[in-house]
């Protein structure tokens, strides 16, 4: 067994569980409204979307474009929609449904 696998995989598991149980479990009524603490909680969310956008976009970045073409497809729709209608939801399935037919469409 790899030791320091194991030590980064439970570090990297306890700072996740930090970021999605403890904002939940804080007193936000006794928080400055536009305080530093509620500023914080406020930019956990697209801060982690953010770091699981990189995670998973990082592995394409040596590969050739064609294979890269569906992202790129995929999140100019996430992001284009987004913009238009506001909704995380249609953005989310706009995405989706362009990367899938670019995928098709590419196999």
């Amino acid at each position: 067994m790899n030791w320091d696998l194991l030590i980064v995989a439970l570090l990297a598991g306890g700072a996740n569980w930090m970021f999605r149980v403890l904002p939940t479990r804080a007193r936000t009524d006794r928080l400055t409204p536009g305080g530093p603490v509620e500023r914080f909680l406020a930019a956990t969310g697209p801060a982690a979307i953010g770091t699981l956008f990189v995670a998973s976009i990082l592995p394409l970045v040596s590969v050739s474009a064609a294979q890269l073409l569906p992202v790129v497809a995929g999140t100019s729709a996430v992001v284009g929609t987004f913009l238009f209608t506001r909704s995380v939801v249609g953005a989310t399935l706009a995405g989706s449904v362009l990367y899938g037919l670019t995928v098709w469409a590419l196999g």
